[in-house]
């Protein structure tokens, strides 16, 4: 189960200082301190949170920090704003909060300034610290030590290993299931719908050395917290001899596999073999070896190796258990698994881009959201259906509110109830992108490739995020080992690649991405086209293509400029893509 949220003390190294209150210069410095910290791994509008609300108090008008007046003034909200239907405050102040908590954790244990932003409200508290004695401030809600309250002082020595323990088990608890719960918390299944399980039961050692059973052990671990990042499973610790498995599956009618490894070690050699059952019928549903050379690489680093391969191969959207539950979709699926069968139907409407599917799939996960309001992975996949609307215009006219508000909307919804999870984080990074925020967009972008770099539906979208912004080496990288790793539908990475070669001057290399692509109903696939073909001088070709446009989205013609600004971040590779365009025969009007 999940645990419920922790806040952690912040460590410092010496104890509060209730007499002499921080000058307004030392907390500017502390603020910039703050903000100039890598440790400090949050969004821009994150930043610009924190300053506004510091300021504010600085200048003496902390009555005024309230939701309205900050959606307002750092969001740039109007003044219709309604923060009982617009959580926008709220889910930044949390992430302000998480920052805060990790910068003092890993970087600002010695620092002279604690800033905290209490929950329940958005008022900062400034308290200072100086002196040799080993003390903790009081977590989130610190002592107002400007108003005489006293600090206790507590020793590090007790208060870092207990803060860091109660890391370890929040991060765990939101990575591998638990099988207790707390008289207070709901059970999992009332908040998020039922989806598979897999059991990972401790790796057999068959060499019997005592190092090959640490190595067999560590493997174990480290498959299990590569799988656990990926949010559309329920990853299970288990028993050599699977007691106490069962009755987690019980009442469920998803599926539940098992999955077992055999390590053998000598000097030289690690072979680690994988199967996956399934817990119904005890079928074996994938099996695998992995092999790798003890002598090259640091034990540590190969167990991350063979683990990040099992993970993949197993859990990323397309792999073996994707495969294995759609197939089970073309039965009669039961009801309590609807919510989950949404997810599949998603990424099965990615193979193409089709409108007619979107809409259905949308509706879907519409509902799922409904049902199931804390389910962070469809409100993801929810939010990637509104940014579709927009980046594939398949509703060239729709009506208020525009997609890409409610794309943000829903996409800070799934972080908030999971700050993890990938696909949600994947989520806010396209819709920061298509809001023209580009430098947000990448930072969430990179946060989420450093959480989860297996998920190769991540790091193709990061990847083509990055080419679209100038960094065309680095992101295309990415979009050609996701077409490399990911077993599902290719044709909208391969027409990113089209594009990555289009911009490299290959223009026959883009001409087969783009036709091994073929995502004819997409109306941004004919204008990718258009531009290569004008670029080998292949006239007719393209003009059929324009034929197309003209006769199925000729709104999307209106405006191009707009609609390639809108992907292609920088002025000098809009241009390099106009002059395709030109050269099939199209006006683009000249900027000035």
């Amino acid at each position: 189960m999940r645990g419920r949220e922790v806040s952690l003390a912040f460590p410092h190294s010496a104890p509060a200082d209730v007499s002499c209150p921080p000058t307004n210069s030392e907390i500017q410095n502390q603020l910039a301190r703050i903000r100039s910290s890598s440790a400090f791994d949050a969004p821009d509008r994150a930043h610009k949170f924190l300053t506004y609300v510091i300021e504010e108090a600085l200048n003496g008008r902390a009555d005024r920090i309230k939701a309205y007046s900050i959606a307002i003034e750092v969001f740039g909200r109007d003044a219709s704003f309604d923060a009982q239907n617009d959580p926008v405050v709220r889910i930044e102040a949390g992430r302000v909060r998480r920052a805060l908590e990790r910068y003092y954790l890993l970087a600002g244990q010695k620092d002279p300034i604690l800033i905290t932003m209490p929950k329940g409200g958005y008022v900062p508290v400034f308290t200072r610290f100086h002196g040799a004695e080993p003390v903790a401030a009081s977590g989130l809600q610190p002592k107002r030590a400007w108003l005489g309250e006293r600090t206790p002082q507590i020793p590090w020595s007790i208060v870092g290993v207990v803060a860091l323990a109660i890391a370890g088990m929040a991060l765990l608890a939101n990575l591998v299931r638990w099988d207790f719960q707390g008289p207070d918390q709901t059970p999992l299944e009332s908040a998020v719908p039922d989806m598979p399980q897999v059991v990972v039961k401790p790796f057999e050692d068959l060499t019997g050395t005592q190092e090959s059973a640490m190595l067999a052990r560590g493997l174990t671990d480290e498959v299990i917290g590569q799988m656990a990042r990926f949010k559309e499973i329920a990853v299970i610790a288990g028993r050599p001899d699977d007691a106490g498995v069962e009755h987690q599956a019980s009442g469920s009618a998803l599926p539940l596999y098992a999955l077992e490894g055999r390590v053998r070690a000598d000097d030289k050699k690690l072979r680690l073999t994988a199967r996956l059952v399934s817990r119904a019928d005890s079928a074996v549903v994938w099996t695998r070896s992995f092999d790798a050379d003890l002598g090259v690489r640091q034990l540590l680093d190969l167990e991350a190796d063979v683990a990040r391969a099992v993970a993949t191969a197993l859990a990323q959207p397309y792999g073996i258990i994707f495969q294995a539950d759609a197939a089970q979709m073309l039965q009669a699926p039961p009801s309590d698994w609807k919510a989950y069968a949404c997810t599949l139907s998603y990424y099965g409407y990615r193979a193409d881009l089709s409108p007619q599917t979107h809409a259905s799939v949308q509706s879907c996960l519409k509902d799922a959201v409904e049902r199931f309001p804390n389910y962070a992975t469809a409100w993801a996949l929810l939010s990637l259906t509104y940014i579709d609307e927009l980046r594939f215009r398949y509703r060239l006219k729709a009506p208020a509110p525009a997609p890409i508000d409610l794309a943000i909307q829903a996409a800070e919804r799934a972080v908030e109830l999971d700050p993890q999870n990938v696909r949600a984080l994947q989520a806010e990074m396209l819709a920061r992108f298509f809001q023209g925020d580009v430098e947000t967009a990448l930072a969430v972008g990179e946060r989420a490739f450093q959480l989860n770099p297996n998920d190769t539906e991540l790091s193709g979208e990061y990847g083509f995020r990055l080419a679209l912004s100038g960094q065309w080496h680095r992101g295309c990288g990415l979009v050609a080992e996701t077409v490399g790793r990911n077993p599902g539908p290719m044709g909208y990475f391969q027409a990113a690649l089209a594009i990555c070669s289009y911009m490299d001057g290959d223009y026959s290399g883009a001409e087969r991405w783009a036709h091994l692509a073929d995502l004819r109903e997409n109306p941004v696939y004919h204008i990718i086209l258009i531009a290569i073909l004008g670029q080998q001088g292949k006239l007719a070709q393209a003009q059929e293509e324009r034929n197309w446009l003209q006769a199925h989205a000729p709104a999307f013609l209106d405006d191009l400029r707009t609609e390639v600004a809108m992907r292609i971040n920088r002025p000098q590779d809009q241009e390099r893509f106009y002059d395709g365009l030109r050269k099939a025969g199209m006006a683009i009007p000249q900027t000035h």
